[in-house]
């Protein structure tokens, strides 16, 4: 069937579907079907995109809450299944599409003979919660039109890695007590929790406009940084590139800047630690992120706190601390963004983690946060984590997926604990097949 910009009344018959999101009575051993179930409303057939291994089926279709997924099927399905939590948050409203490109980027799940389901999530924007609860709801969508796998997997990439971390607490059993997932697979991800994740990126607007005073410019409607951008307000990437710019002759040679660019990008980063490279990224996320968090999730309350920080690394601390804008968190929008998006450590499945000690995007760190919380909880039997010694946050070293992958799998299935040592050894042998390195550092603990 023709699928239209957004689903309504062509997925309105899905609603007595997906209403209870029983899986059926089936069979747990899963072969790939040629079709899906029939249902009322159902995806249709689509042309797979580019990049995956020959014989892939691709289906793609909307939910009754607003979201559109696609489905993967490899030719030689192993009967497993990974569930997709990706990246972002993505501000723009969501189109059925979007999910082709995390399709692409991981379609190392489809060589290894896993299938593949990934959502878009209802609506752009910031909320943890809510797109946990659209990364489960394909996963039942899954079970339903194509049976129970073997297994099912969940995987969260960067701001998903947050996601697929609240979905496996809130989803991990069913009313029963069974199980609807078997194990977690965290990439480069946002571990550290809504309220300490985005800390940085607030001190970064502090300090930016201290150093810059043009986000918002003097003539400008003046509003406090935490904001990101007043209410109804708008900014695009080019827009908000062209006043660091301005600021810090970002754009040219170093030899070609000024000397007071020159200063104001050289403290900027010093103080904040924010890779040059990423400057505008962190900003922009800082900018409509922190805008739609703050105004769709927060109810226009402040998460933020700077208002003991001490700023340093810059030529003048004393002038910097004495100037800089503060602001105090309302502890009401600290309690609702960590109702949202903070992780209690309570996992209850194996849960393995890989993450490019260098990630200019999501700090290494991020990992010690979440190890932590894992050890307050009492659950770091089931967490093992894994470092590479890459400067990359979107896409690692392929192998080092396919090693991850393997030693979840069989964790899942022998009950042994996997050692990085072993996800490393089992790496090299696959990276002839990828044509790509391992790059893991065993000894590493951020």
């Amino acid at each position: 069937m023709t699928m239209t910009a957004r689903p309504i009344a062509a997925f309105a018959a899905l609603a007595a579907v997906w209403a209870g999101f029983a899986p059926p009575a089936i069979a747990q051993e899963a072969e790939a079907p040629p079709t899906p179930a029939t249902v009322s409303g159902g995806p249709s057939t689509a042309s797979c995109p580019s990049g995956l291994p020959d014989g892939v089926r691709c289906w793609r279709g909307g939910t009754t809450q607003g979201a559109f997924y696609w489905v993967a099927i490899p030719k030689d399905w192993n009967g497993s299944l990974v569930v997709h939590s990706h990246g972002g948050p993505r501000t723009g409203t969501p189109e059925i599409d979007d999910p082709v490109e995390d399709l692409q980027r991981f379609a190392v799940t489809l060589r290894e003979g896993y299938a593949w389901i990934g959502s878009t999530y209802r609506r752009g924007g910031y909320g943890v919660r809510m797109a946990a609860e659209d990364t489960d709801i394909v996963r039942r969508m899954f079970w339903t039109l194509f049976g129970k796998p073997k297994r099912t997997i969940l995987h969260g990439q960067s701001w998903g890695g947050n996601v697929a971390a609240k979905t496996a607490e809130l989803y991990a059993l069913d009313a029963e007590g069974g199980r609807n997932y078997d194990g977690v697979m965290l990439t480069s991800g946002v571990l550290a929790g809504g309220t300490r994740a985005y800390r940085f990126r607030a001190d970064l607007r502090a300090v930016y406009q201290y150093y810059c005073h043009n986000h918002p410019r003097p003539g400008e409607t003046q509003y406090p940084v935490w904001q990101g951008l007043p209410a109804g307000a708008r900014m695009t990437r080019a827009e908000l590139t062209a006043r660091v710019n301005a600021c810090t002759g970002l754009d040219k040679p170093a030899d070609r800047r000024s000397p007071e660019q020159a200063a104001a990008l050289r403290n900027i980063l010093a103080v904040t630690k924010v890779p040059e490279a990423q400057l505008v990224a962190h900003l922009a996320w800082a900018t409509n992120l922190f805008q739609d968090m703050v105004q769709q999730r927060l109810g226009g309350r402040n998460p933020f706190d700077n208002s003991r920080t001490i700023y340093a690394g810059s030529d003048d601390d004393a002038a910097l601390n004495a100037g800089v804008e503060r602001f105090a968190a309302d502890p009401a929008a600290v309690a609702q963004l960590a109702y949202d998006a903070d992780l209690s450590g309570l996992i209850m499945l194996p849960t393995v983690t890989i993450h490019g000690i260098d990630d200019p995007t999501a700090f290494v760190s991020m990992e010690a946060a979440y190890r932590e919380t894992v050890e307050r909880a009492g659950r770091s039997d089931l967490l093992v984590q894994t470092y590479v010694r890459e400067a990359e946050h979107s896409k690692l070293s392929t192998p080092q997926y396919a090693a991850l992958l393997e030693a979840l799998s069989n964790w899942i299935e022998t009950g042994e604990r996997p050692e990085p040592a072993g996800i490393a050894a089992t790496c090299e042998a696959k990276a002839p097949a990828y044509g790509e390195p391992c790059r893991f550092e065993i000894d590493f603990r951020p």
